[in-house]
């Protein structure tokens, strides 16, 4: 897990007008809220928060004016096709305290010998761990599968303090055969020679 300090402003000024001005600036227009309290709108530094955002479940240390609050990040709107920060919005945390996350889920190892393909059925996992303590990713073996193999949520190891918030039985990952089709010249000359 890893936490990445940045600065944030309040902001006062709103709308598209307000939110082009500050994306002009290379910052990122922002939301802040949980835990009852009123939604603050920040200012965040744009070429920080994306360099951080590439960690999945990062846990961002946040000074607003003087005062250090930590948050993750909930909704991240990217420009269509330029890909830039539009809006970030963010949940308030505090440490030891339980958060629902989603995680990817990667694969390792080879499988049997053969023509099999991986079909990732889920690609994240929904997992429960403390704020401060979240995975990155959970990893699963597939060395040796052949087809007809399935992995469910409940075989899915688990990073110590994360609890599965998935239904157990969801199959993360199948291996199936792979189908050979015959080449097209080889079926129409079969078909010519029928007629």
């Amino acid at each position: 897990m890893s936490e990445v300090k940045l600065a944030a402003d309040v902001r006062t000024s709103f709308g598209k007008g307000a939110a082009r001005s500050i994306r002009r600036e290379n910052k990122v227009p922002g939301v802040i809220y949980g835990h009852g309290t009123e939604p603050v709108h920040v200012t965040l530094p744009g070429h920080e928060l994306l360099l951080a955002l590439r960690t999945p479940n990062v846990l961002l240390s946040l000074d607003i004016d003087g005062k250090n609050e930590l948050a993750i990040p909930k909704a991240v709107q990217r420009d269509a096709i330029k890909g830039y920060l539009v809006h970030v919005d963010l949940l308030l945390v505090k440490r030891g305290e339980k958060v629902t996350i989603e995680v990817p889920v990667e694969t390792e190892g080879d499988l049997a010998p053969g023509s099999f393909l991986v079909e990732n059925v889920l690609n994240t996992l929904s997992v429960e761990a403390e704020a401060t303590h979240i995975p990155t990713a959970v990893t699963v073996s597939i060395e040796g599968l052949e087809a007809g193999a399935s992995i469910h949520a409940k075989d899915v190891k688990l990073p110590a303090g994360a609890t599965l918030a998935t239904d157990p039985e969801a199959v993360v990952i199948q291996i199936l055969a792979a189908q050979a089709e015959e080449p097209a010249a080889e079926t129409e000359a079969a078909e010519g020679a029928e007629a």
